[in-house]
């Protein structure tokens, strides 16, 4: 019950208990040289990337992905842009209902995978290099605008809800999938603890290295999650704000509309 105790303050970044103060993660380093540590990460995770995800979320990944796509409500015709957007799960989903899409990645052995399932597609996506942070594209150009376990990734996450919202027309839709951060206590305790202790092991036998893997805790205790995200999009001036929080807000679906 003590570490369930001390791992509960894992809510406030400077609560956090000393002993992962001290596990500096190579991966993670704010400031300037945040991107280029996100980019030697995705490098090395990209090739084993979907097949760990399947197994260290046991599958429900998919489930909250399909989530967020219902909630776009996305009408034929419609342009969609999907962030961060790695492999191009996201993507090709946008795309299957109906969406124009464009899907934007900094990561280049990232987009390769994604363009090498494209390539099985008669009516695939585009994909292009580029920063979340300074997107490449006029105001108001997409209907829909989708992030998913990216946002938390960026040097300033704010700043790219920022370009986000630029990027959405008015009557737009705009949702982030991510790892949360439980209110209750007990749950976030036991999450955190699958996150520190287990979660690195799918790192060290895939990808040779459980720093890959044990940098998701370390980006989450510093990242402001569910909470923090309403908070931005209501500052933003977004309506219809709302958080769909999926076991138990373990992982979380933000949303909000430009009017």
């Amino acid at each position: 019950m003590r570490l369930l105790y001390k791992m509960s303050w894992a809510w406030q970044p400077d609560r956090f208990p000393g002993s992962i103060h001290l596990m500096a993660n190579k991966f993670y380093q704010p400031g300037d040289q945040r991107a280029a540590k996100v980019e030697d990460l995705f490098a090395t995770i990209a090739p084993r990337y979907d097949l760990i995800n399947d197994l260290q979320s046991f599958g429900f990944h998919r489930l909250w992905k399909r989530r967020m796509i219902r909630l776009a409500n996305l009408k034929a015709g419609e342009q969609a842009l999907d962030l961060c957007c790695g492999t191009g799960d996201i993507t090709f989903a946008l795309a299957r209902a109906g969406a124009k899409v464009t899907g934007l990645d900094f990561s280049e052995p990232m987009l390769e995978v994604a363009k090498k399932r494209a390539k099985k597609l008669e009516h695939a996506p585009e994909f292009l290099h580029g920063d979340a942070q300074n997107l490449p594209f006029p105001d108001a150009k997409f209907d829909v605008v989708t992030v998913s376990y990216g946002l938390r990734n960026l040097a300033s996450w704010e700043r790219g809800l920022d370009e986000m919202w630029r990027v959405l027309r008015p009557g737009g839709r705009l949702l982030v999938l991510d790892f949360g951060k439980p209110e209750n206590r007990v749950l976030r305790g036991l999450y955190f603890f699958y996150l520190k202790w287990f979660v690195p092991l799918f790192g060290k036998i895939f990808c040779g290295d459980s720093a890959t893997h044990a940098y998701i805790l370390e980006s989450l205790k510093n990242y402001a999650a569910q909470r923090g995200v309403e908070a931005r999009m209501r500052t933003l001036q977004c309506t219809n704000v709302r958080i769909y929080n999926l076991l138990g807000g373990t992982m979380s679906i933000n949303y909000g509309e430009k009017m």
